[in-house]
């Protein structure tokens, strides 16, 4: 893909200087998800494992809500009159989303205003770093529709990033969680003004995307991979990891602008 031409039909997109910001678009309903967008997300995801120029990924909000989830009309309701293949397809789909967020080597980063429901909060879950503002609201909500709260991935990675017991409170309650409770909890990393989200991302954005990219991807790479490995695999994997980055030319770049008492230039090689 390039990022300059790239045109999406299903939701907003947008690229300056190696940071791709997606957002979707449907404000009046809180920007909901749809068959068509969870698909061509799920491609953009995919396509960005080829593409170079981009270095960062930030899924923002757009007019104070992040997202609702699937749309009730459009998904919720064709969904009822499925038979078990159909049914089967599409939350394969909606998994092969989450899979291309944690495959693509580029950190993504939820920028969480309002509403983050459902499938919503998947994917600000299934990003690599979480900002969020005052007033949010997310919900894991599966279980208040009558559904089980394994959806996406939620029950391996939530309790990663939360633990079990508070996992389990919200998959089994569907409630809400405030952003003071997912700052405390680790879920969000930092609480900003909602006026200040999406600048706070963006920087948060540039500074990764002016990083050693290389070695990010390879942190995030055995971040997904060391999930069900022993302790001695583990270091193994990360001795082996390491020793490909030394091989980079951004760690010369940096033991040389260290001798030289100057601020490191990356360029991602």
């Amino acid at each position: 893909m390039n990022p300059d031409t790239y045109k999406p039909e299903h939701f907003l997109w947008s690229y300056d200087d190696g940071v791709g910001t997606v957002r979707l678009n449907a404000p009046a309903m809180k920007n909901p998800l749809t068959f068509e967008s969870y698909a061509e997300l799920r491609d953009l995801f995919r396509d960005l494992v080829y593409c170079e120029d981009v270095k960062v990924i930030v899924f923002a909000s757009r007019e104070g809500n992040f997202s609702s989830g699937g749309n009730v009309n459009d998904i919720i309701g064709p969904l009822t009159k499925m038979d078990m293949p159909a049914l089967l397809r599409f939350t394969r789909m909606t998994g092969d989303l989450v899979k291309a967020m944690r495959g693509c080597p580029q950190p993504v980063i939820a920028a969480v205003d309002g509403v983050s429901a459902g499938a919503g909060a998947i994917i600000a879950m299934a990003s690599d770093l979480r900002l969020t503002s005052p007033e949010s609201k997310t919900a894991f909500l599966f279980n208040r529709v009558g559904l089980a709260g394994c959806d996406m991935g939620a029950c391996a990675i939530l309790p990663r990033i939360i633990g079990q017991g508070r996992a389990s409170e919200l998959l089994f309650t569907g409630r809400s969680m405030s952003a003071e409770e997912g700052e405390r909890w680790g879920y969000f990393n930092r609480i900003v003004d909602a006026a200040g989200l999406d600048e706070a991302a963006m920087t948060m954005a540039k500074r990764l995307a002016s990083g050693p990219t290389f070695a990010n991807a390879m942190t995030k790479n055995q971040l997904n991979v060391e999930w069900d490995m022993s302790l001695d695999t583990a270091i193994e994997a990360e001795a082996q990891a390491q020793a490909i980055c030394m091989q980079t030319n951004d760690f010369r770049r940096a033991y040389e602008a260290f001798v030289n008492k100057e601020r490191p230039v990356f360029e991602g090689d």
